[in-house]
This record gives C-alpha cells, structure tokens and sequence, in this order.
C-alpha cells in the first residue's frame, strides 16, 4: 500500500473536492492529511471522506510532526509552501526513500523579496524537496527561478470543485447581474469594486445588480442594486448562483483564485483584476470577459459598462467559452498528477 502525507495550510472545499476523488478512484492509496484550524472568516465545513486520517497542526510541534512522519513511513510527503517552519523541518529530517513535494502558487513578479529568494532558497527551501506542483505556467517560472529543473515542475495543482459548480449543458441566458465571491478583505478590492460598480450604476441606465457573497473585516457598502449574502457553503453559492451572471474578482493580490475556475466551469464570463492568476488559464481577453486595473479609478467601472453593452448574444458567447476553459483542469486531471507522483521512483 503506498502512503502519503499531506502537510497543509488552510483547507478550502475544492482541496477536499480533489482529495475525496483522488481516494475514491485509488482506495488503496494511504493518505494522511496535517491541516492548519478552519479560518473563521471563511468558515467551510467539509465534507472529508472517512478513509482519509486527518491530524490537527496545532497538535503538533516539529518533533511530533517528525515522529508521525517517521511512524506513517509514507512514499510521498506533500508540503503547502514553506512559510510553516515545523513543516519544513519535517520534510527535510524525512528517509531518503520519501520523495517530497513543494506545493506553491505564488507568481514571479521580480520583487527585491522575489529575488533574494532565488539566491536563498536552493540552499534553504527547494533543496529540500525532489518536485514542485502549482497552478499554472506563471508559478512554473517562479519554481524554476528558486531552483526546481523544468521537468520537475508539474502544473494543475489547483482544481475547482468542477463536479458541483459545472453545467452539463451551455446556457440560454445570462442573467444581469455581476458576482461576487470572496472574503471581504482590503486586498480583495471590495471596496473599490463598490464604489466603481456605483460609479457605473449611477451614470447608466441599467438593470444590472452586483451581488456579493462572503464575510470579512471591510464594511459593507450599502447601495440599491448591490446585495449582500454573507458567507455560503461551496453548495450553497451553486445553488445561489445557478441562474448565472458575469463573475468579478478585482483583487488587489491574488496569486491564482480557484473560484475563477469554479464560476467559469459554471459557464460565467469573467471580469479579472490584472492581479489574478488564475486569469492565464481560464480568461481570453474579449472571447470570455475583459481584464480591468483595480487601482487605477473607472477601469473597473469601464468594464461594467462595456460588459453591460453586450448583447444577450455576446453574452451567451462569452458563456459558453468559460464553460469550455473551466473544463481544462478537474479534480479528474488533479489526481492523475498526483498517482504519477506517488508511483515516481
């Protein structure tokens, strides 16, 4: 039986989405899941499959996550970033017959903390481990630069939940109204997409609402066509969201963004801040949606207008090209990287 530990920082649903596919298509894998406390401004309630083992962080020191290691003798360790030191530690006291396998997803953007980096990290960080797994080519580079040679860079790490959130059929409307989905954080740009959707509103003649789902320390701006609905379970948004609409996601910094994936598997033309990651994959510049800079003032408000100037037409279009982005990458794709790296020699 080979075994697996997974060193993990904050669970999200689509992990466990991947994680409870991967067991059910390889029941004989043994896999061992260390996960950091649920956030509570992003309160998820999974639903883990009972054959996965799952450990608590906080029950554990360095030496106590080395013991574990130790005691499973896993054939793959799995570690989310490097910013867990314990984390760390453990991958690199592991047996030479464990392979190890950095999880990261931050881009190259060529900062002066970027490059020190590069100079650190092969004798710090990546030399600890024998592959990388990100999301997309943007992060490859950022693995390649810290040290990781190209072939032992896999790709695909993160998958929406395409099995809720996908439609099996392409839509026949799209409804008038933008989403969005996310904490209420600054760097989020929350406050700024309130104001530029306002800005927007007030100037046009328009019948289209901004909706808004999550939770989080910037207050709500109050407006007769934005809605707030607080936080939703993954099920719960599908569900709220199914009529369809345009997906907004104008952060400020966002390395990927999974829920990119899930709205345009769910088939919504998207409005991605210059900041998104995710963008690389599943956004083509006026095929699905358009690209907007957060911080400088009416870009945001110019792509409501230019995305309510569509035809239904142009709409559906745009629909139906997310709807076929969305189904590049899957929990399907996500497990038959990680069988390749568990039977790797």
């Amino acid at each position: 039986m080979k075994k697996v530990v997974i060193f993990y920082s904050e669970l999200a649903g689509y992990t466990v989405a991947c994680l409870n596919y991967f067991k059910q298509l390889h029941p004989n894998v043994e896999i061992h899941l260390v996960s950091w406390p649920v956030n509570p401004e992003a309160p998820f309630q999974f639903q883990v499959s009972e054959t996965i083992i799952r450990y608590n962080r906080k029950d554990f020191d360095s030496a106590g996550l080395i013991r574990l290691v130790s005691d499973i003798n896993p054939d793959l360790i799995l570690c989310s970033g490097w910013m867990d030191k314990d984390y760390l530690t453990t991958v690199k006291s592991r047996k030479k017959s464990t392979r190890a396998v950095l999880l990261m997803d931050n881009r190259w953007s060529g900062s002066l903390k970027q490059r020190i980096a590069t100079f650190v990290a092969p004798f710090m960080i990546t030399n600890a481990f024998d592959y990388a797994w990100v999301p997309g080519n943007d992060q490859k580079y950022y693995a390649q630069k810290l040290g990781f040679a190209p072939a032992a860079v896999r790709i695909g790490f993160y998958s929406g939940d395409t099995d809720l959130f996908s439609i099996s059929e392409p839509r026949k409307s799209v409804a008038h109204r933008f989403i969005y989905a996310g904490r209420y954080y600054d760097f989020k740009g929350v406050k700024e997409m309130w104001n530029e959707f306002i800005k927007f509103s007030n100037n046009s003649n328009t019948d289209w609402e901004l909706w808004c789902f999550g939770i989080g320390d910037v207050e709500p701006i109050q407006h007769e066509r934005i809605r707030h609905f607080g936080f939703k379970q993954p099920a719960q948004l599908a569900d709220a969201v199914k009529d369809g609409g345009v997906f907004v996601l104008p952060s400020k910094f966002e390395p990927w963004g999974v829920v990119v994936h899930e709205f345009a598997a769910a088939g919504f033309p998207l409005l991605l801040s210059n900041e998104v990651g995710a963008a690389a994959q599943f956004l083509k510049e006026g095929k699905n949606g358009f690209k907007f800079n957060i911080l400088e003032p009416g870009n945001l408000a110019d792509a409501f207008r230019k995305t309510a100037a569509l035809t239904d037409q142009e709409l559906l279009q745009m629909s139906n090209e997310s709807r076929k982005l969305g189904a590049t990458i899957s929990p399907q794709t996500w497990s038959a990287t990680l069988f390749d790296l568990i039977n790797r020699n």
